[in-house]
Order: structure tokens, then sequence, then C-alpha cells
């Protein structure tokens, strides 16, 4: 059924500059989950305008939220303390990714971890999953029976771990591509060729990462590049020969339009220039990064021309402390702060919707209410909270009125979700 959501309409093009503000616009939904029109609500074509409304009143509608970096099996572990990453990963991570070798544990942890995604208005994401098929398998079937945009695969480690977590590289390979075949596109599931990070991956697992992505050439990649100090120095000694981080990745040929490299803090000029001209993509995930306390990573270093790096933006849960993108967007802005940029809220915005499309080569599906598009919809109260309530009386703009819910926001702004058309979230107001 033609259904039609009405609010304060909020969508990008392009760029943060080019965007759409309807203060009293409505989307309407096709039969299929797909947006057939969007625009003042006063120009709604006649041949809709007895269609069933949810009106939102004074609420934003904006695309849902993208999350580019978020691990499935850390679900649990927000706020598990560790010295540093690598100590984190060893007393924590690892132990927890263990237990999702048992697919009961897996399938239950699988579905609250996309509750947890869709209370707080994200509809599609990049997510790592654990070493175990059964692991990418349960999350891939709770995402279908919700239509998201998931897009993930088994995480591949063939070393420097625990054996629980460990597997070969051929294993690695081989369970990649049967996963491939089983869960790729379908309905708008995407496979994911995931090797941890050259770390736990050897030269051999590195080269078959390689070899997947020749082989399945519409699957995205997905690794970590450049977190700590500490992960710097261990991949110095264990590729003594390799330029730089990044160097180990390109001399595998790891670096493209279809690779997602988490966090970047500390890439070098040479690395940008490198990542900039293979189009491949960093996600800023400030949470973790402050909670870690890997660095601060700079948008200014890493979007300088002539060599722009593509960044979008992420929570990584579980070292991210936050499902909510609006507060990893309020995070950002604080990181930025301190490392001389003031990015603003519509450039926030824009990366956790349009932008992060971009990033993970949706935007023909998702990012922005585009006619075609899924209706993938995030509705937001402005004035959820008391906090927020009092400080939006002072906005006098939409940008002053974004920044708040950057700043003050969380998943009590989020009003409701809509997935492919369908509301599967609303929050209850008293």
């Amino acid at each position: 059924m033609t259904r039609i959501v009405t609010g304060m309409l909020l969508t990008f093009g392009a760029s943060a500059a080019d965007y759409l503000h309807e203060p009293q616009g409505a989307v309407v939904i096709g039969d299929d989950g797909r947006i057939l029109w969007r625009g003042a609500r006063q120009a709604l074509p006649e041949a809709w305008r007895a269609a069933p409304v949810d009106d939102h009143g004074d609420c934003l509608i904006l695309p849902g939220f993208i999350d580019v970096h978020i691990h499935f099996p850390q679900y649990r572990m927000l706020a598990a303390p560790g010295k540093d990453l690598l100590d984190w990963l060893s007393r924590f991570t690892f132990p927890e990714e263990a237990r999702y070798g048992d697919v009961s544990y897996a399938e239950a942890a699988a579905e609250k971890f996309l509750d947890r995604l869709i209370v707080n208005g994200t509809t599609s994401a990049m997510v790592f999953s654990s070493v175990h098929n059964q692991c990418a398998g349960a999350l891939f079937a709770a995402a279908l029976k919700r239509r998201m945009a998931i897009l993930t695969g088994k995480t591949m480690m063939d070393r420097d771990v625990p054996q629980a977590v460990r597997d070969t590289a051929e294993a690695g390979g081989r369970d990649s591509e049967v996963l491939y075949q089983t869960w790729h596109r379908r309905d708008r599931l995407r496979y994911v060729v995931s090797p941890r990070f050259a770390v736990t991956s050897s030269e051999a697992q590195l080269r078959v990462s390689a070899e997947l992505m020749q082989a399945l050439p519409d699957a995205l990649m997905q690794t970590h590049l450049s977190e700590s100090q500490g992960e710097l120095a261990r991949i110095r000694e264990l590729y003594p020969n390799d330029t730089d981080y990044t160097d180990v990745y390109d001399r595998f040929g790891l670096l493209g339009e279809r690779s997602v490299f988490a966090h970047g803090i500390h890439l070098s000029e040479r690395e940008c220039k490198r990542l900039s001209e293979t189009g491949s993509s960093v996600a800023h995930c400030p949470t973790s990064n402050m909670f870690l306390g890997s660095g601060l990573m700079s948008m200014a270093h890493l979007g300088k021309p002539p060599r722009p790096v593509g960044l979008g933006l992420g929570t990584d849960v579980g070292g991210g402390t936050s499902y909510s993108m609006l507060a990893t967007m309020g995070a950002a802005y604080k990181v930025q702060m301190l490392t001389g940029y003031r990015p603003t809220a519509l450039e926030l915005f824009h990366m956790a919707t349009r932008r992060n499309a971009e990033v993970l080569r949706l935007a023909d599906e998702v990012g922005s209410l585009d006619s075609g598009k899924w209706a993938d919809i995030v509705v937001i109260d402005p004035k959820a909270t008391d906090v927020l309530a009092s400080r939006q009386e002072l906005s006098q703009s939409l940008e002053d009125m974004l920044f708040a819910l950057a700043i003050l926001g969380d998943d009590r702004a989020i009003r409701a979700t809509y997935v492919a058309g369908r509301k599967i979230h609303e929050r209850r107001v008293t």
C-alpha cells in the first residue's frame, strides 16, 4: 500500500552544501518499499493525496543513518577497558568473539545487534563479523528478515590470535566464497571480504584476500589501518621491507574504490596520496579512537587537496562507545576541534547519510530521499529531551538545530525508523 510520511524533510546531494530542506515536507512510499516522490507537502501530486499518512509533525525526516564501520560480535563489549588497542583485543575481544562459534549464541546476538541499530536510526551498515561462518550467516539471516542493507563477511585471521578465532588462508578464502554465493545480493545484502588487519593476517591470507576481490567483482573489502602506535610498531616488525602500513595493503592490490579502511589516524602524506590515487576510503571512528587512546584523526589532513581521501563515519562498536550516529557526529566534532578543524553540522549529517552511502557504493539505493531509492528513513525529534527542547528554543537556523542534535542527541531523539518503507521502530512519547 502506498503511504506518505510527513514532517520536516532534509536530504542531501553530492555535497553538504547541496541539500533540500522542506519545513513541511512529504515522502511518498510505494508498495515495493521505494520512494515515489518527495517534496513540499502542499505540492503533493493529486494521485497520492488519499493515501494514508504517517504525520510526524515538526520532527525531521531524513535518510536512514549509515554506519561504515561496526563490529557485530562486540555488541556486548562497550566500555570494556584496555591499556591500548592490542591489549583490549587480547583481553576482551578475542575471548568474546570465540563464543560466536556457537550458532545459537550468534543467532540470538544478531537479533539484538540489529535491533540496537534500528532504535538508533541506523538502517544500513558495513559490519565486521567473527571468524566463524555461522556468525556471518546469522547476521545475514537476521538482516534479511528486516530487509536491511547489511554488508558483512567472515573475518579472516590466521596468526597472532588464539586458536578459537584463527583460520587459515585457504579456509578463509574457501569459506568467503561459499558465503558470497549464499548471501550476496539476496534482497539488499552484500558480501565484504574482511581480513581483520595485517597484524592478524599473514602474507598468504592478504594474497587470498586480493584473489577474492578479483574473483568477486562487486564485493567490497574492509580492514583496519593505522589505528594505534602499538599496531604500527607491530606492522614494522612483521613487514620490515614495506615503506609503511598502507604499502603493505598496496603490495597485495588491496587498495581501490571498493576498499574501506577503518581509522587512518597516523597516515603520512605519502599514504594519503596513495589512498587518494586508488579511490580508497577511510572510516573515521571518533568514539573508539578516544576510548582506546589511539589518537586524533584529522579530517582536514585526510581531505587536503589535491589528494583528498574519501571519508566516512563509523561507530566502531565495541571499541566505540555508542551505537548512535548522532553521538558519533558529536564525537567527530570534538575530535576535529582538537585538530584545528571545525566541521559544520550539515557536513556531519551529510557524512552519516549520503557520503557514507557513497563510501559503501550504495548511493544509487540509499543515502538520500530521491525517487527510486529505498525508503530507509529516520524520524528525529529535535526536542526529544528536556535539554534538547530548551536548547532548541535558541536555535535560529537549520544548522543550529542540527548542531544541537549532534552534540546532545542519542537514541531518545529517534522517533521512528523505516526500512524499505516499513516502520520497524517507533518510540513511545509519554
